[in-house]
């Protein structure tokens, strides 16, 4: 056999600030903008970003601003481009006052969309196109061309197609980029189209753009890198237009594990930029999303926990490590004895067997009831299986929040911890509030740190009845960069069921002290 070849280098330009902002109700602020760029490139080390479109908003016009002031001080400014128009001065005059200068050209790439959408011909579009390209050329602003609509236009169209790449050709446009715009490739079209385009421009770098319509995205890169393209496009949790764009995570991984391919991206920080974007947007993260999702490294069945027990029979070339992520077993009416028994030796615990049985059918009916088990809860399941409560190391004994009209809610606190008990009176916006903060005035004694709360869930079941059972699921902030965890609380009282997630994370911090 002969030797391997080097991995071919494929650029990653980013377009989440631009493309995929046109998911609905989405929005940045210029502050959120800049941050993302910034995470973006010096973080994930994506090759390029395309921040705004030009003569959109003044909104947009103050977020390309900061951010190219930033990039010019940290020697960025060529990784930062903004989508144009073919409207001779206007764009590239935007951008200049910006303090850009990188352009993408928007480009019909479909005789249907050059005649049905601008109403020219295609001779006048090829000549705006040249005007605004010769423009940004004296303006010394570099120029790449989309082929707005090309997977159309190239199987359609192809004489159009290749009459406007003439033109580009005659321009000096260095890089192309080819557009799927609907999302309606297959990777086998997507392959043979971009084959035919490198082709007949061998020396053109061809970049490929795609939208997720059929789910194909992340394919259809991959097939477009195969075929000869130099870069693709993505978009951070797949934001934009319809079924958005390609996914940074997906594609990414993707193309460093089914082809000779390399690129920046830096995988231990995608999860990062994807949290980062889903709270900026508002736009949840599906559990089940390739790389980035919530459930993706936990292993349900009992038998993937057992195949995992016996070597690692069940893991694939991405393993959460790889992505700065831990694998879990999740306990349910699926889980197995192997699955129980990866937990409690993640948490320290011996059981023996008749203990790890009666364990284990506590965690099946609780699965039948559409409940599941997280490795936090497992001690405190235990200690109400085997009646042994003096397992729970930390007690909330006694707390009373009064609520009164104009005035602020006043929670009192009384902690017991090793047998020593912690009283603390304190105020705050709402009830919870209030009882924390006195919560953290009474921890304090025993050198306990609360850590931050960053989201609070609370689901009733449907039915409408003021006694049904109220479901408190609070997430809290991982220590040092560390994956985020939940605690989950029930009871009839919504503040009662926030109090019992809220011990059980006392409780997690404590076990996790040094003896």
């Amino acid at each position: 056999m002969g030797a391997m070849s080097e991995p071919r280098r494929i650029e990653i330009m980013d377009t989440t600030l631009r493309d995929g902002e046109q998911t609905p109700q989405i929005a940045y602020t210029p502050e959120e903008k800049l941050q993302l760029a910034k995470s973006l490139l010096r973080d994930v080390g994506v090759d390029r970003i395309e921040v705004a479109g030009t003569r959109i908003s003044e909104g947009e016009r103050e977020a390309a601003r900061r951010i190219c002031r930033w990039a010019r001080g940290q020697g960025l400014i060529t990784r930062i481009e903004m989508l144009g128009y073919c409207d001779g001065r206007k764009s590239v005059d935007w951008l200049r006052e910006t303090g850009g200068r990188a352009l993408n050209l928007l480009a019909k790439g479909s005789e249907r969309h050059c005649t049905g959408q601008l109403r020219m011909t295609p001779e006048r579009h090829r000549k705006r196109i040249a005007e605004t390209l010769q423009y940004a050329r004296k303006q010394r602003v570099r120029a790449s061309v989309y082929l707005e609509d090309w997977s159309n236009g190239v199987k359609d169209s192809p004489d159009y197609v290749f009459a406007l790449m003439r033109t580009l050709c005659e321009q000096r446009v260095s890089r192309i980029y080819l557009a799927d715009t609907l999302g309606v490739q297959s990777p086998r079209d997507a392959e043979r189209y971009v084959d035919l385009m490198c082709a007949n421009w061998p020396g053109m770098h061809f970049e490929y753009h795609c939208h997720n319509d059929y789910g194909l995205a992340a394919a259809n890169c991959l097939a477009a890198a195969r075929a000869g393209c130099r870069g693709v496009h993505v978009s951070v949790n797949g934001l934009g237009e319809r079924a958005g764009n390609a996914r940074l995570a997906e594609v990414a991984a993707v193309l460093h594990d089914h082809g000779p391919f390399q690129t920046g991206v830096n995988e231990s920080r995608l999860l990062a930029v994807s949290r980062l974007v889903q709270s900026f947007s508002g736009k949840d993260v599906s559990a089940n999303a390739p790389i980035v999702g919530a459930d993706v490294f936990t292993q349900t069945a009992g038998i993937h926990a057992d195949g995992d027990a016996k070597g690692d029979l069940y893991e694939s070339r991405l393993v959460p490590a790889r992505f700065g992520r831990t694998r879990r077993y999740a306990l349910g009416k699926l889980s197995g004895r192997a699955s129980l028994e990866r937990n409690l030796e993640q948490l320290g615990i011996e059981l023996d067997p008749e203990a790890r049985r009666q364990v284990l059918a506590r965690i099946v009916a609780l699965g039948d009831k559409k409940h599941s088990v997280a490795p936090e809860d497992l001690p405190f399941l235990i200690a109400d299986v085997l009646k042994t409560p003096a397992e729970q190391m930390l007690r909330v004994e006694h707390y009373q929040v009064h609520l009164q009209s104009g005035e602020l809610p006043l929670a009192e606190v009384v902690v017991a911890y090793h047998g020593e008990r912690a009283r603390a009176k304190a105020h705050g916006d709402g009830g919870y509030d209030a009882f924390m903060n006195a919560l953290k005035k009474a921890v304090r004694r025993f050198s306990l740190k609360i850590p931050r709360l960053e989201d609070f869930r609370v689901r009733i079941p449907p039915g409408g009845r003021t006694s049904a059972l109220v479901e408190t699921l609070i997430t809290w902030r991982g220590e040092s960069g560390g994956e985020n965890w939940s605690t989950l609380g029930v009871d009839s009282d919504q503040l009662a069921a926030a109090v019992v997630a809220t011990e059980k994370m006392l409780n997690a911090i404590a076990a996790r002290r040094p003896a």
